[in-house]
């Protein structure tokens, strides 16, 4: 009696001291990286213009109040429509006259949210997926990629098309068909960080401890994955905003008059023989702007997690070392 009290005493010990160590490994990680990332300036560029979209996001109101009659992305004026950027409206007016500015200043209101919620959706369920098939391995395994591989076969925009058109147009469709198709991406990821941390010696002595498999993956495993998830859920966001502007476009997003980026554009296509480019412009820059930010965060997170992936761009400090280091070398022979 005595000797399994001493023994359950020392497991949770040892499941403590693993805790801590785990937690001030993490705590001493987060400077390390953040360092990293801030010697980054276009991943710097791209967090700002992130940071600066989110805030005109949520001062939407404030920006473009509504009327009594109208919200302030749908307030219509015939007799201002076909307006070139101005003083009074700096992206111009559209074919109701309303205006581009507020229309997509409240538009990121929807395309942030898709893109967030999207990769929430996908990132949990392929995290989740991608661990039960990494960790048990064989049979599971197998049912669960071969299922993932039919969804990768079909390409991801077709496979979020017809999910969006089963499903009918609206907000929660869309943002349902374009995470289901992200799923197999994060699968893939997390199974192929699992297989080659299942058999490392602390997963070993969490297993030795009386640990089970739900807690080994949640406090051991996951933890250990999150520098590729966070990568890739970057990436992702990215990805889901341009399906969803795509699937908008097609006239299977959110109905009108809600101010989706990739509905402007469809509206406003048929416009632009007649000489109304402010209509396509403006909408189309918001889209690049916000995808090409974040591909520059995910680019400098890449980095900052793992240094040896960085790119083999050349800058001038790095030129200057090299050109020191060589320098050098000749002095010595």
């Amino acid at each position: 009696m005595q000797n399994n009290t001493q023994e359950n005493m020392n497991q949770s010990a040892q499941r403590q001291e693993e805790n801590m160590a785990i937690r001030s490994k993490k705590q001493s990680q987060f400077p390390e990286i953040w360092r990293r990332f801030r010697r980054n300036p276009q991943a710097l560029v791209g967090l700002v213009v992130i940071l600066l979209l989110i805030m005109l996001s949520l001062s939407a109101d404030v920006l473009a109040p509504a009327t009594q009659r109208d919200p302030g992305y749908d307030r219509q004026n015939l007799l201002n429509a076909y307006q070139y950027p101005s003083n009074q409206h700096v992206f111009g007016t559209d074919h109701l006259g309303r205006d581009i500015a507020a229309r997509i200043i409240h538009g990121g209101r929807i395309t942030l949210t898709v893109g967030f919620i999207v990769v929430s959706i996908s990132m949990f369920f392929g995290v989740a997926l991608g661990s039960i098939a990494g960790y048990y391995a064989g049979l599971i395994d197998s049912v669960i990629m071969r299922i993932l591989d039919v969804i990768l076969a079909i390409p991801q925009i077709l496979l979020a098309f017809a999910i969006a058109a089963a499903l009918g147009r609206g907000l929660p469709s869309l943002m349902i068909a374009v995470g289901v198709s992200a799923i197999p991406g994060f699968s893939r990821i997390v199974r192929g960080q699992v297989l080659s941390l299942r058999e490392q010696e602390f997963i070993e002595a969490a297993r030795a401890s009386g640990a089970g498999d739900f807690r080994i993956i949640a406090r051991h495993i996951i933890p250990n994955c999150m520098a590729p998830i966070i990568i890739q859920a970057t990436m992702g966001i990215a990805g889901a905003i341009l399906s969803a502007a795509g699937l908008s476009f097609l006239g299977l997003g959110m109905p009108p008059p809600t101010p989706e980026w990739g509905a402007m554009l469809s509206d406003a296509r048929r416009f632009m023989l007649a000489g109304y480019w402010h209509m396509t412009l403006y909408p189309g820059l918001a889209i690049a702007l916000i995808i090409f930010s974040l591909n520059l965060v995910g680019d400098g997170l890449r980095d900052a997690f793992d240094p040896r992936l960085r790119s083999a761009g050349f800058s001038k400090r790095r030129f200057k070392k090299m050109r020191r280091a060589i320098s050098k070398a000749e002095e010595v022979e």
